[in-house]
């Protein structure tokens, strides 16, 4: 027996060494290939380069809108958004500036949340935001465990933290300090809180993901769809949802009573100047996106049709819910790489699942083939870290994207395998259900 438990933390420190060498190397790919890279491009060919994180122009509305009662959605303050993230106005007239506006493009009541900053410098808010991107993100795998009812040692666990944290995806997030990460934390407690119980939690964390529309649309439409289905049981769910969403919009609504149509302007506004697609509208054409994603949502209402039934703590809830995220993932409208932390979920039931995915043909070679799209950014990414010994600097930068190669091909992979993982009996941990 002392020799097996020498031999599990030997593992274990194994584990978590391999996991911390792979994120080290990420990182540093991040740090001395891809920034090198974008500053060498925007000196070349007179790109502007501010502050560029993706909180900014948010703050900055929220502290107009808040300090001094502006409009975050007027041109006005879209320019002194752009002087912050951009380090200067754009210019129309000068072809090297960039389509995005980087207006205040966020329903208005994100300000709640970001309110607290409003009298902090920006650089300060700046070191507190990626502190927090780093906790909630490290937190969300935790929250997602806890979903799928896997209880893996404390080094499996670590080491699945630290992997989350060296994603490349979850890289470019931190970096840019995107609320894409904090949303996807947020749908973490969610469905965390809805498997444990806590269903007024659940709706309480799924109204606040809001905050991010095109990312919470179809995890709510999800949840609310099993909160009706055993309605007497789960209507907690539904109405904590309402009553925080009543209090998000009454209150947006007091500081911004035009806040409505300046959102649904400038959401318009930021299709028309950035032409942003969906991944399946990328990897095929914008008409075929379009009917490749009605498949896709027929298709997952279908699979997940037994699990509006399922407790909440059930392999069918949690399945059912992990290819709900990886919908989102290939069907948003507005395709961005950090987006991809949503399937998390998704990675996490496969690595749960393993053993009996190997059970069948099919099974070992979807689950394979996922294995090496979701090592192949950190084995590349080390590959180039080494190459800076080597090659001249420029030549290792003009090879950037090698680590992204696998990017459009990961998230079918992964709806698929969880499809098939559905029709493999997904429910059968299933025990009694507290909420019927």
């Amino acid at each position: 027996m002392l020799k097996l438990a020498n031999k599990s933390n030997w593992l274990g420190t194994g584990a978590i060494g391999i996991a911390l060498a792979l994120t080290t190397g990420a990182w540093f790919y991040v740090n001395h290939v891809i920034v090198p890279f974008q500053v060498r491009e925007a000196v070349a060919h007179d790109h502007p380069r501010g502050n560029l994180s993706d909180l900014y122009p948010r703050w900055l509305g929220t502290r107009e809108l808040l300090l001094h009662g502006r409009d975050p959605y007027s041109p006005d303050i879209t320019r002194e958004i752009q002087q912050g993230y951009y380090g200067r106005a754009l210019d129309p007239a000068r072809p090297g500036d960039p389509k995005d506006q980087a207006a205040f493009a966020y329903p208005v009541y994100v300000v709640f949340l970001i309110a607290p900053t409003v009298h902090m410098s920006f650089a300060h808010v700046q070191v507190l935001f990626a502190s927090l991107l780093w906790i909630v993100t490290a937190a969300s795998v935790s929250l997602w465990l806890r979903v799928l009812r896997w209880k893996p040692t404390a080094s499996i666990a670590i080491t699945l933290a630290i992997l989350t944290l060296g994603c490349i995806y979850v890289i470019q997030g931190i970096k840019l300090q995107q609320l894409s990460l904090v949303v996807a934390a947020l749908l973490a407690a969610c469905f965390a809180a809805a498997a444990s119980g806590y269903l007024s939690f659940a709706g309480a964390f799924l109204a606040l993901a809001t905050i991010k529309p095109q990312l919470a649309l179809l995890p709510g439409i999800w949840l609310l769809a099993w909160s009706v289905a055993r309605w007497r049981a789960r209507w907690h769910l539904a109405a904590a949802f309402s009553f925080t969403m009543l209090a998000q919009l009454i209150g947006a609504q007091l500081l911004l009573p035009s806040w409505i149509g300046s959102f649904l302007i400038a959401m318009r506004n930021y299709h028309s100047y950035t032409h942003n697609e969906s991944l399946l509208q990328l990897i095929s054409t914008p008409a075929l996106g379009y009917v490749l994603a009605m498949i896709l949502v027929l298709l997952t209402a279908w699979l997940c049709r037994d699990g509006l039934s399922a407790p909440s703590h059930s392999g069918r809830f949690a399945a059912s819910t992990t290819l709900v995220l990886t919908l989102v993932v290939l069907t948003v409208p507005m395709f961005a790489l950090y987006n991809q932390v949503l399937l998390l979920p998704a990675l996490l039931l496969i690595g749960h699942d393993w053993q009996r995915l190997q059970k069948t043909r099919i099974g070992r070679l979807l689950s394979g083939i996922t294995a090496l799209l979701v090592l192949w950014p950190w084995l590349a990414s080390l590959v180039l870290d080494a190459s800076l010994l080597i090659f001249p600097v420029n030549t290792v930068l003009d090879h950037w994207k090698i680590p992204f190669f696998t990017t459009f091909a990961l998230p079918p992979l992964v709806f698929t395998t969880i499809a098939y993982n559905l029709t493999q009996n997904a429910g059968s941990r299933a025990v009694g259900d507290p909420n019927r």
